[in-house]
């Protein structure tokens, strides 16, 4: 099972997660990484190794991060540079990401990677109506 660390700057990260849960149901391993005005990155590190640790060591772990180049998006991809065979980040963080992410958990993460990656893209879309016509 991939373990999830949903990270965002200010309180996004938190309310996303809740709002996931609301729809798919509560979810195991899913911590959520506040970066919060006035953190220092080794604030937000310290933060990721307390939700790291939440996880077995053995655990495949995606980072889903707010903003790429951001802070969170910055230490989260130390993190993951050092355990690259079984971590991965994901930026672009949206709710269809994250409730899809809970359909996938069980799959290798280098499929479920790129797959979170279209998932977001695909839940940008707009409504597009016309005016009805009466012949």
């Amino acid at each position: 099972m991939i373990a999830y660390v949903v990270a965002s700057h200010g309180d996004f990260s938190e309310g996303i997660k809740n709002s996931a849960f609301m729809i798919f149901g509560k979810q195991e391993k899913v911590e959520s990484v506040i970066f919060e005005r006035g953190d220092s990155p080794d604030e937000l590190a310290n933060k990721y190794q307390k939700a790291l640790d939440q996880f077995d060591a053995d655990d495949q772990v995606v980072f889903l991060v707010d903003l790429y180049g951001g802070t969170p998006f910055n230490i989260a991809s130390r993190i993951v540079a050092d355990n690259i065979d079984r971590m991965s980040l994901v930026t672009g963080l949206n709710l269809s990401m994250l409730v899809e992410a809970f359909t996938v958990r069980d799959q290798d993460i280098k499929q479920v990677v790129p797959h979170l990656e279209a998932t977001a893209k695909a839940g940008v879309r707009h409504l597009e109506l016309q005016n009805g016509s009466e012949d």
